[in-house]
């Protein structure tokens, strides 16, 4: 079920409630405006997505939509997907790492200043689309998988594709197809369990 607040996703993630919720008051200490988009926790200026706070597996973290535009302070942003991200930066802790206000309050308050100046970087939205051999043939053979697979967003699309090219055997593109197709059908996007409770 799809969380309504910040509150009840902190809830649902009780391995990380405290830290998440230091996070939280952290960021309500700016301008920025807490929402919820693609089930996350997100802090926007003027309707614009400056930062998000998420929960995951073996980490939390704390990202900046336009993080690569950051200057002042970068020593802790990593790409959380070098090669496909251009803009988001992120920073990951783990269990038992210390949420700094005085060392993460910088990065933050320099984001809401370049949103502010309208700097950002805009996303490739016509990126190509390139349906693996693996897919393709499986699409084919079923309609009900081509019609779902037809009805997802282009961005849930290109993750589905990416997920079976990246695969270098192709026994665990077949595996990851298998995996995939009942996903494709219920019309959710390969990351979606991440995004709820």
């Amino acid at each position: 079920m799809p969380v309504k607040n910040v509150e009840e996703y902190i809830n649902c993630h009780s391995y990380w409630e405290e830290e998440l919720r230091q996070l939280h008051e952290m960021i309500l200490t700016t301008e920025l405006k807490p929402e919820i988009k693609w089930g996350s926790p997100v802090y926007t200026l003027d309707g614009k997505n400056v930062v998000g706070i998420g929960a995951f597996k073996n980490h939390y973290g704390l990202w900046f939509f336009n993080g690569a535009l950051l200057k002042e302070n970068t020593s802790l942003l990593v790409n959380a997907q070098e090669g496909k991200t251009k803009a988001l930066r992120q920073i990951r802790f783990k269990k038992g790492d210390e949420v700094r206000t005085s060392v993460l309050l910088p990065y933050i308050k320099e984001a809401v200043q370049n949103q502010k100046e309208g700097k950002e970087i805009k996303p490739d939205t016509n990126k190509e689309l390139v349906i693996p051999e693996e897919l393709s043939t499986a699409l084919d053979n079923d309609q009900e998988l081509k019609d779902s697979f037809n009805r997802l967003t282009p961005g849930r699309q290109r993750e589905y594709a990416e997920y079976i090219s990246e695969a270098k055997r192709e026994a665990t593109k077949l595996s990851r197809l298998e995996k995939i197709s009942a996903m494709i059908k219920n019309g959710v996007g390969l990351n979606d369990k991440y995004k709820n409770c």
